[in-house]
């Protein structure tokens, strides 16, 4: 199956975010690829870098967006993976009473979109919320699992891949392919965070056996890869930082190595004995 992640400078812009997406599906699908991967919050931006509070997104050229990514999706035969925010309704009530009529609270997920070429659209919200995340958004709970052409792909984002139990749980739904979406960038050069994400990228590939493909935001500077790794950790393709650019690879699911298949196998024994 050939992949691809696409990245490029997210802005507040989502008129001119969707013109980039857009393009990036033309072109994938133009060089065959079946499955591309965007950065998170790649339609919206991401607050407050990119736009002051998630209630500055203008959620009506978020939904045109999602359209206009959900038809190409489909006319290109192609599944798409992107960052986003999900705005929901929640009713609730402060002090129930009888009678009582519940409040309408808006409730905003940072999100992976899923537009897939039959015109379902699924979805994985980001449970590791810090920071930023936790003061605009509210944790999602689902378990972020696709099947794209009989490959199994598992989903997370950003700051999720600091935490190896969210990529344990991939693990032990045998995952082929894990994708990282990051929204991951610095006012200023910094090789320094650049490396240690990328180290965390290729640690959690190498734990979980796991070919592991990555997308991020090139603006103002680049501070986590926009790449992909085999289930050893080795790279396979790794753009320049800060240029806009896609990736695209032809992922051949071939054999477990030695090394490989001794930690499928020490895993799934530490597993049985944790169970027991």
């Amino acid at each position: 199956m050939k992949v691809a992640a696409y990245q490029f400078p997210v802005s507040g812009d989502v008129e001119k975010n969707r013109a980039h997406i857009l393009r990036a599906i033309e072109q994938a699908a133009k060089s065959g690829v079946r499955l591309l991967v965007c950065p998170e919050c790649a339609i919206t931006g991401y607050p407050p870098r990119d736009i002051d509070s998630v209630r500055k997104v203008n959620f009506d050229a978020v939904d045109k967006a999602h359209a206009a990514i959900a038809e190409a999706a489909w006319c290109h035969d192609i599944y798409v993976v992107v960052g986003t925010i999900v705005k929901e309704e929640c009713a609730q009530w402060d002090a129930p009473l009888m009678g009582d009529a519940p409040a309408i609270q808006d409730q905003f997920y940072n999100t992976a979109l899923v537009f897939t070429p039959s015109g379902q659209v699924e979805r994985y919200s980001k449970r590791a919320l810090w920071g930023w995340d936790s003061e605009n958004f509210c944790a999602g709970e689902e378990p972020g699992i696709i099947d794209v052409d009989g490959i199994r792909v598992g989903i997370r984002i950003c700051f999720e891949v600091r935490f190896p139990e969210y990529f344990r749980e991939l693990y032990h739904e045998r995952t082929d392919l894990n994708l990282i979406l990051f929204y991951d960038v610095s006012d200023r050069e910094d090789p320094d965070r650049y490396n240690l994400i990328r180290g965390h990228v290729r640690t959690r590939a190498v734990e979980n056996v796991t070919y592991t493909l990555t997308s991020n935001a090139t603006f103002p500077h680049q501070t986590a890869p926009t790449a992909l790794y085999d289930r050893s950790g080795r790279t396979l393709v790794e753009l320049k930082p800060g240029q806009e650019a896609a990736l695209m690879y032809d992922l051949n699911l071939t054999e477990a190595d030695f090394g490989e298949r001794g930690r499928i196998i020490f895993s799934d024994q530490l597993t049985a004995k944790d169970k027991s």
